[in-house]
């Protein structure tokens, strides 16, 4: 089986011959590649060597094209700070009251430079592997995470808290939706394998359980129905412990869930083993980035004994990897898994 044949069989439910490997590591790739992260994100064919090269080093078998988390709030008109090399982040809120929602107009993201960049890289990279190397685009941030960079964590947190402003944050939620689901479109255009979101403010560490099924899970499963109308599978991704959402996760229709490092496995697994693929959850930098070769073996080895069992599960760390992460660890965890 090629990389392809081996995340297509873990998504149908289906052994694979080895334990498919698919990494989230476009910092390590664009930093093994000679790139800052001002050059990976403003140059798709850069951005695509980062990732051809990374997969000819360790022969993994899906690459997460991923650039940073604020692309689409960046298309919405939030400020964004953009270092030499790191990630992009937010540089402040777009809105300073839910009032100003009707003063936003309607955002056309292909018309915003990050997600033209991230699209033709994703394009490339179609093109380049077929059907070799399975490609996941990740589509940035889902709703709720998205309507929390465009109002700002702090004010949002507390409309979430104040019923009388449910009806605005429900209508910044149907704003941030039409985006989501506008590079969920294009993604689908590249010839991506699959589509992904991030919703890392909708975890439990964030907001209580009863919220995320009001406030995220809803509009989560319409991009995960339109990804599906597309005829692309669906992963999501929530940062932190969600052993206590795992139900809703579950809920939204997901085809997988790349889970936190911090959620336990083994706790979720007789859950997810007939649902949905687990995706995950090596420590990125406990262990990945900080770790001897022989922790992340046994760290590896723990985790693949948790999913032998079950064809559902492909192998990956449980968020970003980090850039100073030793090549021998990501070649030992690799080889843990072919071997197994």
């Amino acid at each position: 089986m090629n990389g392809y044949q081996r995340i297509a069989s873990a998504l149908q439910g289906k052994q694979p011959d080895t334990v498919p490997v698919m990494l989230h590591n476009f910092m390590v790739a664009a930093r093994e590649a000679g790139l800052t992260m001002e050059q990976f994100r403003n140059d798709p064919q850069e951005m695509a060597r980062a990732f051809i090269e990374a997969v000819e080093k360790y022969e993994y078998d899906g690459i997460i094209i991923d650039v940073d988390t604020v692309t689409l709030a960046g298309a919405a008109g939030v400020p964004i700070d953009f270092p030499i090399d790191q990630p992009a982040q937010a540089a402040g809120a777009r809105i300073q009251s839910l009032e100003e929602l009707n003063d936003l107009e309607p955002v056309d993201i292909r018309n915003y430079r990050g997600v033209q960049v991230w699209l033709e890289a994703t394009s490339i990279l179609c093109r380049h592997f077929g059907k070799d190397i399975f490609i996941r685009g990740n589509c940035d941030q889902s709703p709720f995470t998205l309507a929390s960079l465009i109002r700002g964590l702090e004010p949002w947190m507390l409309d979430l808290a104040n019923k009388d402003c449910h009806e605005l944050v429900h209508k910044l939620l149907e704003y941030s939706t039409g985006i989501t689901l506008q590079f969920i479109r294009l993604m689908a255009e590249t010839g991506a394998h699959m589509t992904s979101n991030g919703d890392s403010v909708a975890g439990p560490e964030l907001i209580s359980p009863a919220m995320f099924r009001t406030f995220a899970l809803p509009y989560e499963k319409r991009i995960v129905d339109y990804s599906h109308t597309l005829g692309l599978p669906y992963f999501l991704h929530i940062c932190g412990d969600t052993s206590r959402i795992i139900d809703e996760m579950l809920e939204t229709g997901s085809d997988g869930l790349e889970l936190d490092y911090r959620t336990d496995a083994s706790m979720v697994h007789a859950k997810m083993k007939d649902r949905a693929v687990f995706v995950g959850n090596i420590d990125p930098s406990g262990v990945l980035a900080l770790g001897t070769p022989q922790f992340v073996e046994e760290k590896t080895r723990e985790l693949l004994n948790i999913f032998a069992g079950t064809p559902r599960f492909i192998l990956n760390a449980g968020c970003a990897i980090p850039p100073i992460t030793p090549p021998e660890n990501l070649r030992v965890m690799i080889s843990t898994a072919r071997m197994f």
